[in-house]
């Protein structure tokens, strides 16, 4: 059970690095005018995406799915901060998603929004990161 946790929380790292360095990549990529910085943010976007943020992804919620069963679900019967944690991790989820269609229009040089977007669209998962700990720390209700 604490090796499914330990491994839940490492992986969830690993998803959040992803979940805040994408989003500051797609800055710099509006920002450039240039075919060699594009073409590199090009390469970075997508290995980053691919190699590092969906794999995290996948294991944060594999090793969560496993914390939870191995714990039993009845163990979290009644427990609103765990429903309310669910849900961010749906727009979470969602986040990334959209992350993905972002990366695909970069990739084929159709960006339809400015570096300021980006900036503010980078300060989502942190606002939801800070919810989801206190959720699962705190427990407020």
């Amino acid at each position: 059970m604490l090796w499914f946790k330990a491994l839940h929380i490492i992986f969830m790292v690993t998803w959040f690095a992803g979940l805040f360095y994408l989003p500051r990549l797609f800055v710099y990529h509006a920002m450039s005018d240039d075919k060699i910085s594009i073409d590199r943010f090009k390469v970075m976007e997508r290995k980053l995406f691919y190699g590092i943020m969906t794999p995290g992804a996948l294991l944060t919620i594999v090793f969560g799915l496993c914390t939870l069963f191995s714990n039993g679900l009845s163990a979290y019967s009644g427990q609103l901060w765990l429903h309310v944690k669910y849900i961010l991790i749906l727009f979470l989820i969602g986040y990334h998603a959209y992350c993905f269609l972002l990366l695909q229009d970069f990739k084929h040089n159709r960006n339809k929004h400015s570096h300021i977007w980006y900036r503010w669209y980078n300060e989502i998962p942190v606002v939801i990161m800070i919810a989801i700990i206190i959720l699962a720390v705190v427990r407020p209700f």
